[in-house]
Formats: structure tokens, sequence, C-alpha cells
């Protein structure tokens, strides 16, 4: 078995994912005209809107941070450390780059996400790849290998690996045994997802932003102290990306190296194309009430996650004086020094607090995504999602007192999958798109507030849920 998944790792990760990802962000990029630069300012209007969600869904802006829930993890701290180590400053660059595509491909799922969605049996919004895969592309089979593959990976197996990240952190820097920290972190997240995804929105609302504001924040004041060394740290990055200081460097490859790692620490980071974000997004009641709204919205949140948060962290890194091309330190113990290099002792605890925070809130967006996949396999509500509940909490427990390669490895192979499948679906579908975007800014050009009409899209007919698009809606 560890053979077999070792070889759908290396096909996933090493050639399919990393090539695909970025050829399709490309492809939407192009092919929506450059929308990510064109309109960016209406990225953050969209998010600006006052409407409040319908009894149907959550607010745009609790989308946002649920999706921000799930990308922004440990990864955003260990795993830019892990880049650079491997990569060089110039691996900061090329995550730059794939964010910056990334926002298309962003777009394009939450997108159809949106268009696609449906109502449960308690009448709540559900959606997702798995929904406009079945419903748009007309492979409802294709649709539940990909349910029972996010459940596995992000239901599952993902929130183990969260919560060792946390039981670790706190251990080192709290002496807290891991098995009691695993016990905390369940009973956190007992509270949270036991009350519905409405529930993980209201909580992710006030949580999400306050993390990432104050880790911005910390990023800041570095910077500000260190301000005449910013320009020396983004020559670094722009000449060592283009192999330009490879002899000096010291890390082996130069220029694939930092554009290697550079590309997979973005595509991990933002999910952009995962197909994992547009299964909160689908939940939303957007506002203007036209499915582009919140493609704009969760494309909001690729380039919160990557251009600030992931930056800040390589920042922090790179003016800290404790990273040296080809050093062994890597990861979470990297970026605790160069914290401590900044702040001192303080700096041990503020990552492991960062950490924390990152961490269980990404567990409880994971957890709405699997929710939103249950549904589709018809069994959304009642004992099912129990079972899932209770699933998710062991496998914190377990996850944060031990950790299993293989498991892990499995998970891989099985979000490698279902990216696969996602991406394939989101280019079959992308007609669609185009046309929905072109349908959203000849409104707003026009004066008038973006708003989907069903009628005007007569190859949909049969395909979307009009009763939820009706005009009366809006």
């Amino acid at each position: 078995m560890d053979a077999i998944i070792d070889f759908l790792n290396t096909i996933f990760w090493g050639y399919v994912l990393i090539y695909g990802l970025l050829a399709v962000g490309i492809f939407f990029t192009v092919r929506l005209g450059f929308l990510q630069f064109r309109h960016f300012p209406e990225f953050f209007r969209v998010l600006r809107a006052s409407r409040e969600a319908d009894r149907s869904g959550i607010t745009p802006l609790q989308a946002l941070t649920v999706s921000l829930a799930s990308r922004v993890g440990t990864g955003n701290l260990a795993g830019v450390a892990v880049a650079l180590t491997l990569g060089g400053p110039g691996a900061i660059f090329w995550m730059w780059m794939v964010a910056l595509v990334g926002m298309a491909t962003a777009y394009a799922e939450s997108t159809l996400a949106q268009l696609y969605k449906t109502r449960n049996a308690e009448g709540n919004y559900r959606g997702g790849p798995a929904f406009y895969i079945a419903r748009g592309l007309g492979l409802p089979w294709l649709g539940g290998v990909f349910s029972v593959c996010l459940i596995l990976s992000f239901g599952l197996v993902f929130n183990a690996v969260q919560a060792n990240s946390i039981a670790g952190a706190v251990e080192t820097a709290f002496g807290l045994p891991t098995w009691a920290c695993g016990g905390l972190i369940a009973v956190l997240t007992a509270v949270v997802i036991f009350g519905g995804i409405k529930q993980i929105a209201r909580v992710a609302e006030i949580v999400v932003p306050f993390m990432a504001i104050a880790y911005l924040l910390v990023a800041i004041f570095v910077i500000v102290v260190n301000i005449a060394a910013v320009p020396g740290v983004f020559g670094m990055i722009i000449s060592n990306a283009f192999g330009l200081q490879e002899a000096a460097g010291g890390v082996t490859g130069g220029l694939a190296a930092a554009m290697l790692n550079g590309v997979k620490r973005g595509l991990f980071s933002n999910e952009a194309g995962m197909g994992s974000a547009p299964n909160i997004a689908a939940v939303a009641t957007p506002d203007p009430h036209h499915p582009s709204s919140q493609g704009l919205v969760q494309g909001l949140g690729v380039f919160i996650d990557t251009l600030l948060i992931c930056s800040a962290t390589a920042f922090m890194i790179l003016l800290s004086g404790v990273y040296t091309p080809g050093m062994e330190t890597t990861g979470t113990e990297l970026t605790q020094a160069a914290l401590s290099a900044h702040i001192g002792g303080a700096g041990i605890y503020f990552v492991a607090i960062a950490i924390f925070f990152f961490a269980f809130t990404s567990i409880i967006g994971n957890y709405s995504y699997a929710e939103n996949a249950l549904t589709f396999l018809g069994a959304g509500t009642g004992v099912p999602v129990m079972i899932m509940r209770i699933g998710v909490l062991l496998m914190v427990i377990w996850g944060s007192v031990q950790s299993v390669a293989t498991v892990f490895n499995t998970a891989d192979a099985s979000m490698g999958l279902m990216a696969t499948i996602n991406l394939i679906a989101i280019v079959a579908l992308s007609g669609t798109v185009v046309k929905l975007t072109k349908d959203y800014f000849a409104q707003r050009k026009a004066g008038e507030v973006p708003t989907f009409h069903a009628a005007d899209y007569e190859e949909l007919k049969g395909h979307i849920d009009d009763t939820i698009w009706h005009r009366d809606n809006a």
C-alpha cells in the first residue's frame, strides 16, 4: 500500500497538480480578461456589501472567514519556512505569482458553486464541486467520488494533522502534554461544530479577523523597525527567483528549486482549484444577488492568505538575520527563531498561540466542507452528521498524540484525486463562468446592481434551482 500511495502522490503532486493548477490559473486569468487585475477594487466592493444573509444562508463575510479559516493554517507559518530553506528566497516570488493567477481559479470554482447550489432537507444552502459536477456535467457518480475524497482528506485526516501541529507547538512553548492539549482542542471543536455550519460561520467571523490582523500587525512592526533592510530583501527575493544569485544562494537547484517550492507552497496554502473553498462559498447569500459576487469574495481569500499572511511570515524570517541558505533549521522552529530575534523570548509563545488559532480554525473550517459533502451523498442531516462530528473529534485527539505517515500520505493522495477532478470540471464549465462574468460586469458598467436572471440562461434550465435565483430573492 505504501508503494501504491507514494506512486499516486508522485503523479498527483509531482506532475498533475503542480502543473495543472498553475495552467488552469493561467487559463482562467486569460479567458476572464485578467479579471483579478482589471477589476481588483470589485473584490473589496462586494465584501463591503451590507446585505444580511437570508434564513437559508450565511453572509459573504462569514463565507470568506470560514474559507480563510481553512486556508490559513500551520502552513502559513511552518510551510513558508520550509519553502525558504528548500527553495531559497526566490520561492517567495513564485508563491506570489501562483497566488495572483490562483485568484482567477478561486473566482471560477466559487462562482460555479453559487450557481449550482441547492437546499438541504432543513432548507439551508449547500453546494460545491460535487454539485456542479453532477448538475453541470451530468456526472453524479463523479461528484460522489469527489465527496468521499473530500470527507477523507479535509473532514478527517487533515484535522488530525492540524491537531498534531497545535499539540507540538503548545507542548514546546508551555509544557502542556500533547494528550491534554488534544482533549482541550476536541472540547472546543465540539462546542463549535455541533452548532452546525452557521455556528462555525459566527465563530470564524470573530476569530479569523482577530488572528489575521494580530499576525499582520506584528509583521508590520517588524518591517517598520527594519525598514532600511526591506529593499534589500525585495532585491534578494527577485534576483533569487530567476537564479541570479544561484551561486551565492547555496540552494541546490537554483531557479528550479525556487520555482518548484514557491509554486507548491502557494498552491497548498491558498487551495485555489482544490475544490475546498467552493463548499462554503455555496452556503452564502450573495450580495449582489449574482453567482459572480461570491466568486469575487473567494478570490480575495487567496490574496489575503498568500499575498498578505504568507508574505508576512517570509519577511519576518528574512529580516531576522537567523536565516542562512542551506541551514538545517526549518518549519515552525525557524519561524519561532525569527520572531524571537525580533521580539525576544515572547516570539516562541506568539508563534505557539498563532499556530493554535490558525490550526483550530482550520479544523472547524474543514469540517464545514465535509458536512457539505455529506449533503451531496444524501446524508446531510441526522445520524450521519452526528457520526461525522464524532469522527472529527476522535481524529483531533488521535492526531494530537501521534502521527502515522501512511495515513497522512493517503489523505494527500485523496486530496490529489479530488483536486484533479475539480480542475477538469471547472475547465469543462468555463464557458458558463465566462458568460456569468460578462453578465455581471455589463450590469455593473450600466450602473445597475448585478442580478442573476435564470431566464437569460436557457441552457441551465433544469440544472439549477430556479427558486433560489428568483428575482423576488434578489
